[in-house]
């Protein structure tokens, strides 16, 4: 009896231990209230590869880093409630693109904005949860506040369980309010002031389709409403509403022999600003022992450009944008996760390298010279009060 409870919790673990790594499925959490509390903290570093000089107007450009340090604590409250207080701290620094020209040679080439960029960021989210018998209901409330840039955010969301227990169904609307106010630096800015507001909802459904293995399907629908257009960057002009709709699936099986699970996530996205995108995210997740866990990952995402994007303005069209991130290009993310527990503690690290190419993609489009690179690391600590 006790071997089949042992290789029960190790298919649970490893079919649901792994967040992180997962696409923003926004279902609730465990259908029951959490024994302990718990209380975690991360430090992450997300650094941005220099622009190489055949790409810069002037040579080389240091790009951004970021640190972030996150706290979490999760709360039994009652009998069927709890409470969850995140709170995270980031500092920026480095230079961002700011415009593309064209060279004598006629090639394109991005101008940085310089290493002038200063900014902190802090966000805070609480989280109160509701668990009745097939499900659960929660509420969260999120506050972020930085030099140019202001939000408030709530959202609801409920799960509930089929009569036979095989399925999940799970739906959560969200809203928040934006306040835009750009940081006059040497280069100022069009716009002293703007608002945008951002509304979504998301429906899905997992389903254990036998003992070792489930799926997961979930659509989303976000519209965006208001200033939308990026202040720092040069003549960039962009619709003042977006809508956008994803389409996402998963697969978990766990393998009794190596004790692991594989893991499969498709992510499907499109808006009308003409922009079509694939995402899809591969992680085996190895059991070392009953306290190791490691986790190597695999992500490939390519995606189309945005209809009024461009590498040089044409001052005839209404909207422009020479925004890497409305390009076409594909992109491959490599990383490595370990989860270690000692007694009460658990020690996670975590390491991944983001290389993008125009050539990579499935689509043509022009090649923006300011795509990036960067190495993400993270180690974070966790402890559960039995």
């Amino acid at each position: 009896m006790s071997g089949d409870k042992n290789e029960s919790n190790s298919t649970l673990l490893a079919l649901t231990s792994s967040a992180l790594l997962l696409p923003a499925y926004q279902a609730a959490n465990a259908e029951a209230p959490p024994e302990f509390t718990e209380v975690g903290l991360r430090y992450s570093n997300y650094d941005e590869d220099d622009t190489a000089s055949s790409k810069t107007f002037g040579g080389s450009s240091e790009r951004m880093e970021v640190d972030v340090a996150q706290f979490h604590l999760l709360a039994p409250v009652a009998d069927d409630w709890s409470v969850a207080l995140d709170v995270s701290w980031e500092d920026m620094s480095g230079a961002s693109p700011w415009f593309v020209g064209e060279s004598a040679e006629g090639d394109s080439k991005v101008v940085m904005s310089g290493a002038s960029i200063e900014d902190t960021r802090t966000e805070v989210s609480v989280t109160t949860r509701y668990y009745y018998d097939r499900g659960s209901a929660g509420f969260n409330y999120s506050r972020s506040d930085e030099d140019d840039y202001e939000s408030d955010a709530v959202a609801v969301d409920a799960s509930y369980d089929s009569d036979d227990g095989m399925s999940t169904y799970s739906a959560s609307v969200s809203a928040s309010a934006d306040e835009i106010e750009p940081t006059q630096g040497v280069t100022p800015t069009g716009t002293l002031k703007d608002e945008k507001d951002i509304r979504s909802a998301w429906v899905g459904v997992s389903r254990i389709v036998s003992k070792r293995a489930i799926l997961r399907f979930g659509l989303s629908y976000t519209y965006r409403d208001g200033f939308l257009t990026d202040p720092y960057k040069l003549n960039d002009e962009r619709p003042d509403r977006r809508n956008e709709w994803v389409i996402q699936g998963g697969y978990r099986q766990f393998l009794v022999a190596p004790n692991a699970a594989l893991h499969v996530d498709y992510r499907y996205f499109n808006d009308d600003w003409g922009i079509d995108a694939h995402t899809v995210d591969i992680a085996w997740h190895q059991n070392v022992g009953g306290r190791t866990a490691i986790i190597p990952f695999l992500r490939y995402h390519t995606q189309d450009e945005a209809d009024f994007f461009a590498n040089s303005v044409d001052f005839s069209e209404r909207y422009y944008a020479d925004d890497y991130r409305l390009s076409a290009y594909g992109a491959v993310s490599l990383g490595l996760k370990l989860r270690h527990d000692i007694g009460n503690w658990r020690l996670n690290l975590a390491a991944e390298r983001y290389q993008s190419n125009n050539e990579w993609g499935i689509y043509g489009g022009e090649e923006s010279p300011a795509l990036v690179d960067f190495w993400r690391t993270s180690i974070g600590l966790d402890y559960r009060f039995r």
